[in-house]
């Protein structure tokens, strides 16, 4: 529907123009358009998420297909969604080709002639004009060259190159089963009497063959169950809680692992987060799972304006980042994030981590967590603060994949980073 494409093209350039955040821009989208059905509404998602998601490639295919630039910029977002339909969707050819002519013809009446014909000419040059931009990295990866070059620089060539690949791939719907509720072999039961099909890759960790919507989930609504990437539930075993214990959850929103570390143990738990509006999905997500946390408006790097002063057995620093282990969820962020942006989320970091550290009981344990792979936000900064604090003593972990902190995304998890401190005594 010509319309769909006409309300993905303004989406995304929204996105990539304005700066904006695609989760916010659909979302504001689809409230000033109650009427629109749910498949529409999936429609306009998808082709968002895979246009942006194929950026590079399709930018760059566009720009073979012009012999000037476009003066209308709409135009060009347009085109940018039907050339993602005709090269990653399972759409009629002729169907894509007609209904773009049709919605630019709205934007710029005599230009559905032109459209026509770039389409049609993708169309009969598909694989040459494809096989042009591999030698652009940028095209190849769909990603801005600072961050292959990045990463490049960071893990070497195979490794950047798998985890460019695993960036782009649709990411899985992972459960996390509450073991106060059930068993995870139960609960895979459970779903495999409602006709859904899964696969158990960690303790609690489910990933179902295909993605249903929450609703139809059994036992969602009564707590036994609850959506959560798979390396994001390494979190609170690492943290290594135990009955009784006090806990603070810094940057606590939107709750996943608040919720997971009270359904590991009976523990007394802190739970801060600089935005309101954020700290309510918190409480909203421990209502449903029928837990109990202290919520607190509070920035963590200024514990004066919240603590009152008793001590921490246990502290979770899951600190804002540049999310680039979590891009296949969130592709507008490759766009979005700028190399120095990467120093910027580092000085931030040590101002959380610095702030907290006095809060830890000697003998306890801080948890340093991010969604990110850029060693400046990781391995790097904790380096840089234990040469700050000699009683930080960085503890062994290991992960699934043998690494010892740094989870890189695969078909299985998102990227995350671990690093597990204790207090000297």
């Amino acid at each position: 529907m010509q319309r769909v494409q006409l309300a993905a093209s303004k989406v995304i350039s929204h996105v990539l123009v304005n700066g904006r955040n695609l989760n916010q821009v659909l979302e504001n989208t689809f409230n000033t358009k109650p009427a629109w059905q749910n498949a529409e509404r999936g429609a306009i998602q998808d082709l968002s998420y895979g246009t942006i998601r194929f950026y590079g490639q399709l930018k760059a295919v566009l720009s073979l297909l012009l012999h000037k630039p476009l003066e209308n910029e709409s135009v060009v977002f347009l085109l940018l969604v039907a050339l993602y339909q005709l090269q990653y969707s399972k759409a009629s050819q002729h169907t894509v080709v007609n209904q773009a002519v049709q919605a630019t013809q709205i934007l710029e009446p005599h230009a559905g002639g032109l459209v026509n014909a770039i389409l049609r000419n993708y169309l009969r040059q598909k694989s040459d004009i494809v096989a042009k931009t591999a030698g652009n990295r940028e095209a190849k990866y769909s990603y801005p060259i600072w961050w292959i070059s990045e990463l490049d620089s960071q893990f070497g060539i195979p490794t950047c190159n798998s985890i460019l690949k695993a960036g782009n791939l649709h990411p899985p719907m992972t459960l996390r089963v509450n073991l106060k509720c059930g068993t995870t072999s139960e609960y895979q039961a459970l779903l495999t009497k409602q006709g859904m099909v899964s696969t158990h890759i960690s303790p609690d960790a489910l990933v179902l063959d295909k993605p249903v919507n929450v609703e139809k989930l059994p036992g969602f609504f009564s707590g036994w169950v609850s959506v959560q990437d798979a390396g994001a539930q390494f979190a609170a075993s690492l943290l290594d809680v135990h009955n009784g214990m006090r806990v603070l959850d810094a940057c606590a929103a939107p709750g996943g692992k608040t919720a997971h570390i009270l359904e590991s143990a009976d523990v007394d738990v802190v739970a801060i987060d600089k935005d309101a509006k954020r700290l309510q999905r918190v409480e909203e997500n421990l209502n449903r799972l029928e837990l109990n946390a202290r919520l607190l408006v509070g920035d963590a790097t200024e514990p004066k304006t919240w603590w009152n002063g008793k001590p921490f057995d246990r502290i979770l620093a899951d600190v804002p980042c540049s999310a680039s282990g979590v891009v296949r969820r969130h592709p507008d962020i490759k766009w979005l994030r700028r190399c120095e942006d990467l120093d910027g989320f580092a000085a931030q970091q040590m101002d959380i981590v610095r702030a907290l550290w006095p809060l830890l009981k000697r003998d306890g344990k801080l948890l340093y967590a991010t969604c990110s792979v850029f060693k400046q936000e990781n391995e790097q900064l904790i380096a840089q603060f234990q040469s700050e604090q000699k009683e930080a003593r960085r503890l062994p972990i290991t992960l699934p994949d043998k690494s010892t902190g740094q989870l890189l995304p695969n078909d299985q998890h998102d990227g995350f980073f671990y690093a597990l401190l204790h207090k000297a005594v």
